[in-house]
């Protein structure tokens, strides 16, 4: 309801604007463009929404807006990925692929609550969160930002970010606009090559892509981002089928579009398709756009275009109607700036959500014994650079990276934070323990410059010690945007300083602080233990030592794949059945670790699975191990003959059940019809009768599972 009389107040504002008035309010400028000046000049002019602008710049920038003849205010957006992370004195949370480590929609909703109040307390509006592309490529350069590699499970965690950021009320001054990105298949470029071409069918597109945009509208989503590469030949930010009659009219969704940046520009000088600004302008507005991020020469293309009878001014009117019915809906002609919660950066609560969930987003993935630690060991060498490097832990969108990179390190890191190092240091000095540090090599060596390296060092540290926690990773150089990788394997000599470390004899727990999944080789299988931490954010250090010495029961789950070797890719769980030999001849077929895979010091047994006539699963679940601990139920299915190919298991279902030593639960869970459809070869979505199989059990691999029949 709240919706139409926006939209209704947004009718009779748009009636009374000029054709310069409402092309300038599709326009969104960047403060890192032209600075200052610049920005006011554009204020004045009309435009609708500003970017990485923060604090006073951003209120005299509203200023100037509200001084304009109808006086509408601008929207402040923000790249607030995994906390208000251009803020230095913001609540950095674990990146979104640690994030869905827990399996946990709560704590991807408390971190956009978190995050909200924090931009909100800025001042600002609207945040480029989240991403609902699919990890599948690790090459790709954006793995961090992504929920992983399983459709359901980003659409789960996509749409508890977003309740989190946008709350009951878009005009509640604590709650942000969410912005679903990057609207379409972005994630699946050919050759893991970020923006580049996506060779995708459109009944794949809806088959894999398109469910956590569903997820995303459903769960009233206020604006949608179009991705950066193109479908059959046609760039997202002009394709009109997917921006417009699917987005619009199939998924009815009601907010508005946002291009990805420069996105109209490069229809001219990146894809080609434009023969200049006039042209692509027509070509991004009449396909869907509705605001146009930091191509600025839109402005006069578009009124070029009107100009000369090109384009009729119902595309830009439906746009701006858009624009003006979110702003009124958020009551910013009232309240024009978010207020948040005054002092709020650094509060306890907030930091105890990203404690929270860098402890549920821990993911000990192989343990021959080793861990926990216990009362016998008296000397621990921690080693590596990455074990106290909070760059490395922090990851990508922070001050240290955006608006502008830092790629020397030179900004200071703000405390509160605790790297591995610390983390472990801070409890062995409070049980009496020794610990040593040792960097021992780069992660990555900068070329044409010696290494600072000493493996002989790390050696001498870890050989007096009882156990050795060795640290290994990715650098903020090796991932992010225009940062893909062809070869996965550990940069520099990180390999080799594993080996020197092996041959100490010592027990070594490998713990992987990294941007994404990475081809570990024997840093993994020959390790003793192997914990994975991706990008944790400020408190990761103590999360990781808390489960290394048994003061937290490791709960995470993998969230993606991890392949053996680059050429293996890919490698995610739910391929198509088929392959010839079903693997390489040089590589075994498992991945190195697997989707859902995950465990703790806790084991969990399943058994009496069934599934009624009408869908509601149960099974039973038994803590088997001698420590309570979290079991996370995964639910997967496959359709036995089909129509069309379907992958060999697909997830429908997930729960989190808490078990005490020796307790068994009956878990239950409603299934849906939905749960067992496809989408046919006419892209049509459709349940089709006959056989399928269930699963249900600890991770994705077939021994983790257990399985029946069932009849639709």
């Amino acid at each position: 309801m709240k919706r139409e009389l926006a939209k209704e107040k947004a009718r009779e504002l748009l009636s009374k604007m000029t054709t310069e008035e409402k092309v300038a309010q599709m326009i969104q400028v960047t403060y890192t463009d032209g600075g200052r000046e610049g920005a006011l000049k554009w204020a004045k002019l009309g435009a609708g929404s500003f970017l990485h602008v923060l604090g006073d710049d951003a209120r005299e920038l509203q200023q100037e807006a509200m001084k304009t003849r109808l006086g509408i205010p601008v929207i402040f957006g923000i790249d607030a990925i995994h906390g208000h992370g251009l803020n230095n004195k913001a609540t950095i949370f674990p990146s979104q692929l640690a994030c869905a480590c827990s399996w946990n929609p709560e704590v991807a909703r408390k971190m956009g609550e978190v995050t909200a109040r924090e931009v909100a307390t800025d001042g600002l509006h609207w945040t480029f969160s989240p991403v609902l592309c699919i990890g599948r490529d690790t090459r790709w350069g954006r793995v961090n930002e992504t929920f992983g590699e399983d459709p359901y499970l980003i659409g789960e965690l996509g749409a508890a970010i977003i309740k989190g950021y946008q709350g009951e009320d878009l005009s509640d001054d604590e709650h942000i606009l969410a912005c679903a990105k990057h609207y379409l298949g972005y994630g699946e470029a050919t050759g893991g090559r970020d923006a580049y071409d996506t060779e995708v069918t459109e009944r794949k597109v809806r088959e894999v892509f398109l469910p956590p945009f569903k997820k995303a509208v459903d769960a009233g989503c206020a604006t949608i981002m179009t991705a950066y590469g193109f479908l059959d030949g046609t760039p997202l930010t002009a394709n009109r089928r997917i921006l417009h009659d699917v987005l619009r009219d199939e998924l009815d969704f009601d907010g508005f579009v946002i291009t990805d940046w420069d996105n109209t520009r490069s229809l001219v000088w990146l894809q080609h398709i434009a023969s200049d600004m006039s042209e692509a302008s027509i070509m991004a507005a009449s396909a869907g756009n509705d605001m146009i991020m930091t191509t600025k020469e839109f402005y006069q293309g578009m009124l070029d275009a009107l100009r000369d009878g090109k384009v009729d001014i119902s595309v830009v009117d439906e746009a701006v109607l858009h624009i003006l019915t979110i702003k009124y809906e958020m009551e910013l002609f009232e309240k024009p700036e978010k207020k948040g919660e005054p002092g709020c950066f650094g509060k306890q609560e907030h930091l105890d959500a990203s404690l929270d969930a860098a402890r549920k987003s821990v993911t000990l993935l192989r343990n021959n014994g080793m861990l926990p630690l216990g009362g016998n060991v008296k000397k621990v060498a921690v080693i590596g650079e990455n074990a106290d490097n909070v760059r490395a832990q922090y990851g990508d969108w922070t001050y240290f990276t955006h608006p502008v990179p830092d790629p020397e390190n030179t900004r200071p890191a703000i405390r509160p934070y605790v790297t591995l190092w610390e983390g472990v240091k801070e409890i062995c000095d409070q049980s009496g323990i020794e610990a040593v540090y040792a960097k021992g090599c780069k992660v990555r060596p900068i070329e044409g410059q010696n290494e600072d390296a000493d493996l002989e060092e790390a050696v001498r540290a870890a050989s007096d010690a009882d156990v050795i926690i060795y640290a290994v990773g990715d650098v903020i150089p090796q991932f992010g945007e225009f940062s893909d990788r062809a070869d996965l394997n550990l940069s520099g000599r990180q390999f080799e300083l594993f080996n020197k470390l092996k041959e100490t004899g010592k027990p070594i727990c490998t713990v992987l602080i990294s941007s994404k999944p990475l081809c570990m080789g024997d840093t993994a299988e020959k390790a003793d233990a192997v914990i994975c931490g991706f990008n944790g954010g400020m408190f990761a250090g103590t999360a990781l030592a808390e489960a290394i010495f048994g003061k937290l029961n490791p709960s995470g789950r993998l969230p993606i794949s991890f392949p053996r070797h680059t050429g293996q890719i890919p490698v995610y769980y739910n391929q198509m059945p088929g392959w010839h030999g079903g693997k390489y001849n040089d590589l075994p077929i498992e991945p190195l670790f697997a989707f859902g895979e995950g465990m703790g010091y806790s084991a969990f047994a399943y058994e009496d699975l069934a599934v009624d006539a009408n869908l509601k699963l149960t099974v039973t679940v038994k803590n088997t191990g001698d420590q309570d601990g979290v079991e996370t139920v995964q639910i997967y299915q496959n359709d036995s003959v089909s129509s069309v190919l379907t992958p060999v298991k697909r997830l429908i279902a997930f729960t989190q059940v808490a078990l005490a030593s020796g307790e068994s639960k009956v878990v239950e869970i409603q299934l849906s019809n939905d749960d067992f459809a496809l989408i046919n070869s006419k892209c049509e979505k459709v349940v089709e009768p006959g056989e399928f199989t269930v699963f249900a059990g600890h991770s994705s691999k077939d021994e983790d599972l257990i399985s029946i029949k069932i009849n639709l």
